[in-house]
Protein backbone atom coordinates (compact mmCIF):
# COMPACT_ATOMS: atom_id res chain seq x y z
CA UNK A 1 0.00 0.00 0.00
CA UNK A 2 1.52 3.33 -1.09
CA UNK A 3 1.83 6.36 1.17
CA UNK A 4 -0.92 8.15 -0.75
CA UNK A 5 -3.24 5.19 -0.33
CA UNK A 6 -2.44 4.93 3.37
CA UNK A 7 -3.23 8.61 3.80
CA UNK A 8 -6.43 8.24 1.80
CA UNK A 9 -7.52 5.38 4.06
CA UNK A 10 -6.77 7.44 7.16
CA UNK A 11 -8.63 10.43 5.69
CA UNK A 12 -11.65 8.26 4.97
CA UNK A 13 -11.71 6.86 8.51
CA UNK A 14 -11.28 10.15 10.39
CA UNK A 15 -14.69 11.78 9.74
CA UNK A 16 -16.46 8.46 10.32
CA UNK A 17 -15.18 8.26 13.90
CA UNK A 18 -16.43 11.74 14.77
CA UNK A 19 -13.53 13.85 13.56
CA UNK A 20 -10.29 14.82 15.32
CA UNK A 21 -12.01 16.41 18.31
CA UNK A 22 -13.73 13.11 19.14
CA UNK A 23 -10.40 11.25 19.53
CA UNK A 24 -8.51 11.15 22.82
CA UNK A 25 -5.81 8.57 22.03
CA UNK A 26 -4.48 6.53 19.10
CA UNK A 27 -2.58 3.24 19.11
CA UNK A 28 -2.37 0.05 17.09
CA UNK A 29 -1.61 -3.65 17.56
CA UNK A 30 -0.83 -6.30 14.93
CA UNK A 31 -4.06 -5.86 12.98
CA UNK A 32 -6.15 -3.06 14.51
CA UNK A 33 -6.17 0.72 14.78
CA UNK A 34 -7.25 1.39 18.39
CA UNK A 35 -8.97 4.70 19.14
CA UNK A 36 -10.28 6.13 22.40
CA UNK A 37 -13.37 8.26 21.81
CA UNK A 38 -15.08 11.11 23.62
CA UNK A 39 -18.51 10.32 22.21
CA UNK A 40 -19.20 6.84 20.91
CA UNK A 41 -22.49 7.90 19.33
CA UNK A 42 -20.66 9.98 16.69
CA UNK A 43 -19.11 6.91 15.07
CA UNK A 44 -20.68 5.73 11.81
CA UNK A 45 -20.16 1.97 12.10
CA UNK A 46 -21.82 0.90 8.87
CA UNK A 47 -19.96 3.50 6.78
CA UNK A 48 -16.68 2.38 8.36
CA UNK A 49 -17.38 -1.26 7.57
CA UNK A 50 -18.11 -0.29 3.97
CA UNK A 51 -14.61 1.17 3.43
CA UNK A 52 -12.53 -1.10 1.17
CA UNK A 53 -9.52 -1.08 3.53
CA UNK A 54 -11.53 -1.89 6.66
CA UNK A 55 -11.89 -5.59 7.49
CA UNK A 56 -14.19 -4.97 10.45
CA UNK A 57 -14.64 -3.14 13.72
CA UNK A 58 -14.59 -4.34 17.33
CA UNK A 59 -15.53 -2.32 20.39
CA UNK A 60 -14.30 -2.71 23.94
CA UNK A 61 -12.32 -0.33 26.13
CA UNK A 62 -11.17 1.22 22.84
CA UNK A 63 -12.81 1.39 19.42
CA UNK A 64 -10.84 -0.91 17.15
CA UNK A 65 -10.77 -0.82 13.36
CA UNK A 66 -9.41 -4.01 11.78
CA UNK A 67 -7.06 -3.11 8.91
CA UNK A 68 -4.90 -6.23 8.84
CA UNK A 69 -1.18 -6.86 9.43
CA UNK A 70 1.15 -4.50 7.63
CA UNK A 71 -1.58 -2.08 6.64
CA UNK A 72 -2.31 -0.97 10.18
CA UNK A 73 1.34 -0.06 10.83
CA UNK A 74 1.27 2.21 7.77
CA UNK A 75 -2.17 3.76 8.18
CA UNK A 76 -1.79 4.62 11.89
CA UNK A 77 1.00 7.24 11.45
CA UNK A 78 -0.99 8.87 8.65
CA UNK A 79 -4.07 8.88 10.85
CA UNK A 80 -2.14 10.46 13.72
CA UNK A 81 -0.73 13.10 11.39
CA UNK A 82 -4.18 13.98 10.04
CA UNK A 83 -5.57 14.35 13.56
CA UNK A 84 -2.73 16.66 14.55
CA UNK A 85 -3.04 18.70 11.35
CA UNK A 86 -6.80 19.10 11.81
CA UNK A 87 -6.42 20.17 15.42
CA UNK A 88 -3.77 22.72 14.50
CA UNK A 89 -5.84 24.16 11.65
CA UNK A 90 -9.18 24.26 13.48
CA UNK A 91 -8.98 24.41 17.29
CA UNK A 92 -12.57 23.30 17.73
CA UNK A 93 -13.67 21.61 14.56
CA UNK A 94 -17.20 20.27 14.82
CA UNK A 95 -17.38 16.53 14.97
CA UNK A 96 -19.19 14.72 12.23
CA UNK A 97 -22.71 13.65 12.97
CA UNK A 98 -23.78 10.12 12.22
CA UNK A 99 -25.61 9.64 8.99
CA UNK A 100 -27.93 6.95 7.91
CA UNK A 101 -25.19 5.09 6.08
CA UNK A 102 -25.83 1.47 5.22
CA UNK A 103 -28.80 0.05 7.08
CA UNK A 104 -27.75 -2.65 9.55
CA UNK A 105 -29.33 -6.01 8.79
CA UNK A 106 -30.76 -8.44 11.28
CA UNK A 107 -27.51 -10.40 11.51
CA UNK A 108 -25.58 -7.32 12.58
CA UNK A 109 -28.22 -6.53 15.20
CA UNK A 110 -27.98 -10.02 16.66
CA UNK A 111 -24.21 -9.73 16.73
CA UNK A 112 -24.40 -6.36 18.48
CA UNK A 113 -26.52 -7.88 21.23
CA UNK A 114 -24.02 -10.72 21.62
CA UNK A 115 -21.19 -8.21 21.76
CA UNK A 116 -22.74 -6.20 24.55
CA UNK A 117 -23.52 -9.28 26.62
CA UNK A 118 -20.06 -10.75 26.15
CA UNK A 119 -18.39 -7.42 26.85
CA UNK A 120 -20.06 -7.26 30.24
CA UNK A 121 -19.08 -10.84 31.06
CA UNK A 122 -15.45 -10.29 30.05
CA UNK A 123 -14.90 -7.21 32.22
CA UNK A 124 -13.76 -9.27 35.20
CA UNK A 125 -10.57 -8.46 37.14
CA UNK A 126 -8.95 -11.73 36.07
CA UNK A 127 -9.64 -11.18 32.37
CA UNK A 128 -8.56 -7.57 32.55
CA UNK A 129 -5.31 -8.78 34.14
CA UNK A 130 -4.84 -11.28 31.29
CA UNK A 131 -5.35 -8.45 28.83
CA UNK A 132 -2.59 -6.48 30.50
CA UNK A 133 -0.29 -9.50 30.31
CA UNK A 134 -1.08 -9.76 26.61
CA UNK A 135 -0.22 -6.08 26.19
CA UNK A 136 3.31 -6.90 27.37
CA UNK A 137 3.92 -9.47 24.65
CA UNK A 138 1.95 -8.14 21.68
CA UNK A 139 4.52 -5.37 20.88
CA UNK A 140 7.18 -8.09 20.62
CA UNK A 141 5.36 -10.01 17.89
CA UNK A 142 6.90 -8.18 14.88
CA UNK A 143 10.42 -9.02 16.10
CA UNK A 144 9.41 -12.62 16.79
CA UNK A 145 8.03 -12.93 13.27
CA UNK A 146 11.03 -11.34 11.58
CA UNK A 147 13.59 -13.35 13.54
CA UNK A 148 11.53 -16.52 13.13
CA UNK A 149 11.49 -16.22 9.34
CA UNK A 150 15.23 -15.51 9.27
CA UNK A 151 15.82 -18.57 11.48
CA UNK A 152 13.79 -20.69 9.05
CA UNK A 153 15.75 -19.35 6.10
CA UNK A 154 19.00 -20.03 7.93
CA UNK A 155 17.94 -23.61 8.64
CA UNK A 156 17.06 -24.12 4.98
CA UNK A 157 20.44 -22.79 3.82
CA UNK A 158 22.21 -24.97 6.39
CA UNK A 159 20.41 -28.13 5.23
CA UNK A 160 21.10 -27.37 1.58
CA UNK A 161 24.72 -26.39 2.21
CA UNK A 162 24.31 -23.11 0.38
CA UNK A 163 26.27 -19.88 1.07
CA UNK A 164 27.96 -21.23 4.23
CA UNK A 165 29.68 -17.89 4.82
CA UNK A 166 26.29 -16.23 5.38
CA UNK A 167 24.87 -18.86 7.72
CA UNK A 168 26.66 -17.64 10.90
CA UNK A 169 25.53 -14.07 10.20
CA UNK A 170 21.91 -15.15 9.77
CA UNK A 171 22.14 -17.21 12.96
CA UNK A 172 23.31 -14.14 14.87
CA UNK A 173 20.53 -11.98 13.42
CA UNK A 174 17.86 -14.58 14.18
CA UNK A 175 19.08 -15.32 17.71
CA UNK A 176 20.01 -11.86 18.95
CA UNK A 177 16.49 -10.80 19.86
CA UNK A 178 15.61 -14.10 21.55
CA UNK A 179 18.77 -13.95 23.67
CA UNK A 180 17.60 -10.60 25.08
CA UNK A 181 13.82 -11.05 24.98
CA UNK A 182 13.71 -11.04 28.78
CA UNK A 183 14.91 -7.42 28.77
CA UNK A 184 12.11 -6.36 26.43
CA UNK A 185 9.54 -8.23 28.50
CA UNK A 186 10.78 -6.49 31.64
CA UNK A 187 10.64 -3.09 29.95
CA UNK A 188 7.08 -3.63 28.70
CA UNK A 189 5.93 -5.05 32.04
CA UNK A 190 7.03 -1.98 33.95
CA UNK A 191 5.46 0.26 31.32
CA UNK A 192 2.13 -1.60 31.43
CA UNK A 193 1.86 -1.63 35.22
CA UNK A 194 2.83 1.99 35.79
CA UNK A 195 6.53 1.79 36.64
CA UNK A 196 9.61 3.24 34.97
CA UNK A 197 10.15 1.04 31.90
CA UNK A 198 13.94 1.17 31.91
CA UNK A 199 14.04 -0.01 35.55
CA UNK A 200 11.93 -3.02 34.60
CA UNK A 201 14.34 -3.73 31.76
CA UNK A 202 17.35 -3.31 34.03
CA UNK A 203 16.05 -5.85 36.56
CA UNK A 204 15.07 -8.31 33.82
CA UNK A 205 18.54 -7.97 32.26
CA UNK A 206 19.97 -9.67 35.34
CA UNK A 207 18.38 -12.92 34.16
CA UNK A 208 20.35 -13.04 30.90
CA UNK A 209 23.64 -11.68 32.30
CA UNK A 210 26.36 -14.37 31.84
CA UNK A 211 27.82 -13.59 35.28
CA UNK A 212 24.88 -15.17 37.12
CA UNK A 213 26.58 -18.53 36.54
CA UNK A 214 29.06 -17.57 39.29
CA UNK A 215 26.34 -17.00 41.90
CA UNK A 216 25.49 -19.63 44.51
CA UNK A 217 21.80 -19.15 45.36
CA UNK A 218 21.28 -21.21 48.52
CA UNK A 219 23.32 -24.04 47.07
CA UNK A 220 21.65 -23.85 43.66
CA UNK A 221 23.67 -23.00 40.57
CA UNK A 222 22.09 -20.41 38.33
CA UNK A 223 22.34 -20.35 34.54
CA UNK A 224 22.04 -17.32 32.28
CA UNK A 225 18.49 -17.11 30.98
CA UNK A 226 17.07 -19.32 33.73
CA UNK A 227 13.44 -18.41 34.26
CA UNK A 228 13.16 -16.80 30.84
CA UNK A 229 10.26 -14.50 30.06
CA UNK A 230 8.27 -15.65 33.09
CA UNK A 231 11.13 -14.68 35.39
CA UNK A 232 11.51 -11.35 33.59
CA UNK A 233 7.81 -10.63 33.96
CA UNK A 234 7.83 -11.46 37.66
CA UNK A 235 11.04 -9.49 38.31
CA UNK A 236 9.77 -6.38 36.52
CA UNK A 237 6.40 -6.59 38.25
CA UNK A 238 8.19 -6.72 41.59
CA UNK A 239 10.29 -3.73 40.52
CA UNK A 240 7.12 -1.76 39.82
CA UNK A 241 5.80 -2.34 43.33
CA UNK A 242 9.17 -1.54 44.94
CA UNK A 243 9.41 1.66 42.90
CA UNK A 244 5.88 2.76 43.85
CA UNK A 245 6.63 2.09 47.52
CA UNK A 246 9.79 4.19 47.28
CA UNK A 247 7.93 7.05 45.58
CA UNK A 248 5.59 7.21 48.58
CA UNK A 249 8.23 7.12 51.32
CA UNK A 250 11.49 8.53 49.95
CA UNK A 251 11.87 12.33 50.39
CA UNK A 252 11.45 14.20 47.13
CA UNK A 253 14.95 15.69 47.31
CA UNK A 254 16.48 12.19 47.42
CA UNK A 255 14.03 10.44 45.12
CA UNK A 256 16.16 10.67 41.98
CA UNK A 257 19.04 8.87 43.73
CA UNK A 258 17.42 6.47 46.17
CA UNK A 259 14.33 5.22 44.32
CA UNK A 260 16.03 3.72 41.25
CA UNK A 261 18.85 2.34 43.40
CA UNK A 262 16.54 0.57 45.85
CA UNK A 263 14.28 -0.60 43.03
CA UNK A 264 17.08 -2.32 41.15
CA UNK A 265 18.84 -3.58 44.31
CA UNK A 266 15.85 -5.10 46.09
CA UNK A 267 14.23 -6.51 42.95
CA UNK A 268 17.57 -7.79 41.68
CA UNK A 269 18.38 -9.65 44.90
CA UNK A 270 14.94 -11.25 45.02
CA UNK A 271 15.31 -12.21 41.37
CA UNK A 272 18.70 -13.84 41.87
CA UNK A 273 17.90 -15.65 45.10
CA UNK A 274 14.35 -16.71 44.36
CA UNK A 275 12.53 -15.72 41.19
CA UNK A 276 15.05 -17.13 38.71
CA UNK A 277 14.86 -20.59 40.24
CA UNK A 278 11.08 -20.60 40.66
CA UNK A 279 10.42 -19.20 37.19
CA UNK A 280 12.93 -21.66 35.73
CA UNK A 281 11.04 -24.55 37.28
CA UNK A 282 7.72 -23.17 36.02
CA UNK A 283 9.10 -22.68 32.50
CA UNK A 284 10.52 -26.19 32.42
CA UNK A 285 7.19 -27.58 33.64
CA UNK A 286 5.30 -25.75 30.87
CA UNK A 287 7.61 -27.14 28.19
CA UNK A 288 7.51 -30.65 29.62
CA UNK A 289 3.73 -30.61 29.94
CA UNK A 290 3.12 -29.28 26.41
CA UNK A 291 5.39 -31.90 24.85
CA UNK A 292 3.94 -34.67 27.03
CA UNK A 293 0.39 -33.61 26.25
CA UNK A 294 0.87 -33.96 22.52
CA UNK A 295 3.18 -36.98 22.67
CA UNK A 296 0.75 -38.98 24.80
CA UNK A 297 -2.61 -37.33 24.16
CA UNK A 298 -2.04 -36.93 20.45
CA UNK A 299 -5.26 -36.76 18.48
CA UNK A 300 -7.46 -36.29 21.55
CA UNK A 301 -5.33 -33.41 22.86
CA UNK A 302 -5.38 -31.79 19.42
CA UNK A 303 -9.14 -32.25 19.20
CA UNK A 304 -9.70 -30.50 22.53
CA UNK A 305 -7.26 -27.66 21.83
CA UNK A 306 -8.50 -27.03 18.29
CA UNK A 307 -12.15 -27.31 19.27
CA UNK A 308 -12.05 -25.09 22.34
CA UNK A 309 -9.82 -22.28 21.10
CA UNK A 310 -12.60 -20.13 19.63
CA UNK A 311 -14.66 -20.32 22.85
CA UNK A 312 -11.50 -19.36 24.76
CA UNK A 313 -11.21 -16.33 22.49
CA UNK A 314 -14.82 -15.40 23.21
CA UNK A 315 -14.15 -15.61 26.95
CA UNK A 316 -10.96 -13.58 26.69
CA UNK A 317 -8.90 -16.44 28.13
CA UNK A 318 -6.77 -16.98 25.02
CA UNK A 319 -4.50 -14.15 26.15
CA UNK A 320 -3.12 -16.41 28.89
CA UNK A 321 -1.51 -18.49 26.13
CA UNK A 322 0.77 -15.70 24.89
CA UNK A 323 3.44 -16.02 27.61
CA UNK A 324 3.17 -19.82 27.28
CA UNK A 325 3.87 -19.60 23.54
CA UNK A 326 6.80 -17.28 24.19
CA UNK A 327 8.21 -19.59 26.86
CA UNK A 328 8.05 -22.58 24.50
CA UNK A 329 9.75 -20.61 21.72
CA UNK A 330 12.47 -19.55 24.13
CA UNK A 331 13.05 -23.14 25.28
CA UNK A 332 12.57 -25.26 22.16
CA UNK A 333 12.81 -22.75 19.33
CA UNK A 334 9.10 -23.12 18.49
CA UNK A 335 5.70 -23.44 20.12
CA UNK A 336 4.00 -26.76 19.41
CA UNK A 337 0.61 -25.34 20.40
CA UNK A 338 0.13 -22.66 17.75
CA UNK A 339 -0.22 -24.89 14.66
CA UNK A 340 -2.93 -26.87 16.47
CA UNK A 341 -4.76 -23.75 17.65
CA UNK A 342 -4.58 -22.40 14.10
CA UNK A 343 -6.94 -25.20 13.07
CA UNK A 344 -9.75 -23.30 14.82
CA UNK A 345 -9.46 -20.66 12.11
CA UNK A 346 -9.51 -23.35 9.43
CA UNK A 347 -12.81 -24.63 10.79
CA UNK A 348 -14.11 -21.07 10.71
CA UNK A 349 -13.19 -20.66 7.05
CA UNK A 350 -14.84 -23.95 6.15
CA UNK A 351 -17.98 -22.97 8.04
CA UNK A 352 -18.14 -19.61 6.27
CA UNK A 353 -17.89 -21.27 2.86
CA UNK A 354 -20.75 -23.58 3.82
CA UNK A 355 -22.87 -20.60 4.89
CA UNK A 356 -22.13 -19.00 1.53
CA UNK A 357 -23.52 -22.00 -0.35
CA UNK A 358 -26.44 -22.67 2.00
CA UNK A 359 -27.79 -19.12 1.64
CA UNK A 360 -27.64 -18.49 -2.12
CA UNK A 361 -30.27 -15.70 -2.01
CA UNK A 362 -28.82 -13.71 0.90
CA UNK A 363 -26.86 -11.20 -1.17
CA UNK A 364 -25.64 -9.13 1.76
CA UNK A 365 -24.26 -12.01 3.80
CA UNK A 366 -22.66 -13.66 0.75
CA UNK A 367 -20.90 -10.39 -0.09
CA UNK A 368 -19.58 -10.19 3.46
CA UNK A 369 -18.26 -13.77 3.30
CA UNK A 370 -16.76 -13.38 -0.16
CA UNK A 371 -14.79 -10.29 0.79
CA UNK A 372 -13.69 -11.67 4.18
CA UNK A 373 -12.48 -15.09 3.01
CA UNK A 374 -9.08 -13.96 1.65
CA UNK A 375 -8.26 -12.43 5.02
CA UNK A 376 -9.53 -15.58 6.72
CA UNK A 377 -7.22 -17.81 4.70
CA UNK A 378 -4.29 -15.57 5.66
CA UNK A 379 -5.04 -15.71 9.38
CA UNK A 380 -7.32 -12.76 10.10
CA UNK A 381 -10.46 -14.36 11.50
CA UNK A 382 -12.34 -11.45 13.06
CA UNK A 383 -14.53 -10.54 10.05
CA UNK A 384 -15.82 -14.09 9.60
CA UNK A 385 -16.25 -14.80 13.30
CA UNK A 386 -17.91 -11.58 14.41
CA UNK A 387 -19.74 -10.87 11.18
CA UNK A 388 -20.94 -14.35 10.21
CA UNK A 389 -20.67 -17.42 12.44
CA UNK A 390 -21.01 -15.99 15.94
CA UNK A 391 -24.23 -14.03 15.29
CA UNK A 392 -25.72 -17.04 13.48
CA UNK A 393 -25.02 -19.30 16.47
CA UNK A 394 -25.02 -22.84 15.11
CA UNK A 395 -22.34 -22.20 12.48
CA UNK A 396 -20.04 -21.04 15.27
CA UNK A 397 -20.44 -24.44 16.94
CA UNK A 398 -19.88 -26.31 13.68
CA UNK A 399 -16.80 -24.15 13.02
CA UNK A 400 -15.44 -25.38 16.35
CA UNK A 401 -16.05 -28.94 15.13
CA UNK A 402 -13.91 -28.18 12.10
CA UNK A 403 -11.17 -26.79 14.35
CA UNK A 404 -11.35 -29.93 16.50
CA UNK A 405 -10.95 -32.18 13.46
CA UNK A 406 -7.94 -30.26 12.16
CA UNK A 407 -6.40 -30.19 15.63
CA UNK A 408 -6.88 -33.95 15.98
CA UNK A 409 -5.12 -34.49 12.65
CA UNK A 410 -2.05 -32.46 13.65
CA UNK A 411 -2.07 -33.89 17.18
CA UNK A 412 -2.02 -37.44 15.82
CA UNK A 413 1.26 -36.82 14.02
CA UNK A 414 2.75 -35.36 17.18
CA UNK A 415 1.86 -38.62 18.90
CA UNK A 416 3.54 -40.50 16.06
CA UNK A 417 6.75 -38.58 16.70
CA UNK A 418 6.50 -35.83 14.08
CA UNK A 419 6.75 -32.84 16.42
CA UNK A 420 6.79 -29.34 14.97
CA UNK A 421 5.69 -25.84 15.83
CA UNK A 422 5.84 -22.15 14.99
CA UNK A 423 8.98 -20.11 15.60
CA UNK A 424 6.87 -17.00 16.29
CA UNK A 425 3.39 -16.00 17.41
CA UNK A 426 0.99 -13.75 15.56
CA UNK A 427 0.50 -15.18 12.06
CA UNK A 428 -1.89 -18.02 11.42
CA UNK A 429 -3.55 -19.79 8.51
CA UNK A 430 -1.45 -19.76 5.35
CA UNK A 431 0.73 -17.00 6.82
CA UNK A 432 2.14 -19.52 9.31
CA UNK A 433 3.89 -21.66 6.65
CA UNK A 434 7.17 -19.65 6.62
CA UNK A 435 7.43 -19.91 10.42
CA UNK A 436 7.05 -23.68 10.80
CA UNK A 437 9.94 -25.73 12.13
CA UNK A 438 10.25 -29.31 13.34
CA UNK A 439 12.35 -32.39 13.86
CA UNK A 440 11.36 -34.25 10.69
CA UNK A 441 12.33 -31.82 7.97
CA UNK A 442 10.57 -28.96 6.23
CA UNK A 443 8.72 -31.12 3.69
CA UNK A 444 6.96 -33.34 6.21
CA UNK A 445 6.25 -30.42 8.55
CA UNK A 446 4.65 -28.33 5.82
CA UNK A 447 2.67 -31.29 4.50
CA UNK A 448 1.19 -32.13 7.91
CA UNK A 449 0.22 -28.53 8.61
CA UNK A 450 -1.34 -28.22 5.15
CA UNK A 451 -3.19 -31.49 5.76
CA UNK A 452 -4.50 -30.16 9.05
CA UNK A 453 -5.80 -27.01 7.38
CA UNK A 454 -7.50 -29.07 4.69
CA UNK A 455 -9.15 -31.31 7.28
CA UNK A 456 -10.29 -28.22 9.20
CA UNK A 457 -11.75 -26.65 6.06
CA UNK A 458 -13.57 -29.84 5.04
CA UNK A 459 -14.86 -30.69 8.52
CA UNK A 460 -16.02 -27.12 9.15
CA UNK A 461 -17.74 -27.03 5.77
CA UNK A 462 -19.40 -30.43 6.15
CA UNK A 463 -20.59 -29.88 9.72
CA UNK A 464 -22.00 -26.47 8.86
CA UNK A 465 -23.58 -27.48 5.58
CA UNK A 466 -25.49 -30.39 7.09
CA UNK A 467 -25.96 -29.33 10.72
CA UNK A 468 -25.41 -25.57 10.83
CA UNK A 469 -28.98 -24.53 10.06
CA UNK A 470 -32.45 -25.45 11.17
CA UNK A 471 -35.25 -25.30 8.62
CA UNK A 472 -36.54 -22.15 10.26
CA UNK A 473 -33.11 -20.52 10.03
CA UNK A 474 -32.95 -21.30 6.33
CA UNK A 475 -36.42 -19.84 5.83
CA UNK A 476 -35.53 -16.65 7.67
CA UNK A 477 -32.03 -16.14 6.30
CA UNK A 478 -32.14 -17.40 2.72
CA UNK A 479 -33.95 -14.39 1.31
CA UNK A 480 -33.05 -11.88 -1.37
CA UNK A 481 -31.85 -8.80 0.50
CA UNK A 482 -31.39 -6.87 -2.71
CA UNK A 483 -28.18 -5.55 -4.24
CA UNK A 484 -28.60 -2.14 -2.65
CA UNK A 485 -28.25 -3.71 0.79
CA UNK A 486 -25.11 -5.64 0.05
CA UNK A 487 -22.05 -4.17 1.70
CA UNK A 488 -19.13 -3.27 -0.51
CA UNK A 489 -16.56 -5.10 1.58
CA UNK A 490 -16.06 -6.75 4.95
CA UNK A 491 -17.87 -6.89 7.38
CA UNK A 492 -20.20 -6.38 10.23
CA UNK A 493 -18.07 -7.14 13.22
CA UNK A 494 -20.39 -7.78 16.06
CA UNK A 495 -18.39 -9.85 18.40
CA UNK A 496 -16.84 -9.76 21.78
CA UNK A 497 -14.01 -7.76 23.38
CA UNK A 498 -10.80 -7.30 21.45
CA UNK A 499 -8.89 -10.32 20.31
CA UNK A 500 -5.18 -10.16 19.44
CA UNK A 501 -4.63 -12.00 16.26
CA UNK A 502 -6.54 -15.26 16.24
CA UNK A 503 -5.83 -18.26 14.03
CA UNK A 504 -7.78 -18.42 10.83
Amino acid sequence: MSTDKNRATAAAILPLVGGPDNITSIAHCMTRLRISLRDRSLVQDEALRALPAVLGVVEDDTYQIVLGPGAVARVTPEFEALVEEARSATPAAPAAQPSGGITADDLAAQGAALKEAQKARNATPFKLFLRRIANIFVPLIPALIGCGIIAGLNGLLTNLGWVPAVVPALAAIASGFMSLIAVFVGYNTAKEFGGTPVLGGAVAAIIVFPGVAKIDAFGLELKPGQGGVLGALAAALLAVYVEKWCRRWVPEALDVLITPTLTVLISGLVTLFGLMYLAGEASAAIGTFANWLLASGGAFAGLVLGGLFLPLVMLGLHQALIPIHTTLIEQDGYTVLLPILAMAGAGQVGAAIAVYYRLPRNVSLRATIKSALPAGFLGIGEPLIYGVSLPLGRPFVTACIGGAAGGAFVGLFHQLGVAFGSTAIGPSGWALFPLLDGRSGAGITLAIYAGGLLVGYLAGFTATYFFGFTRQMLTDLDTDTGPDQAPDTTTATTGTPPKERIPA
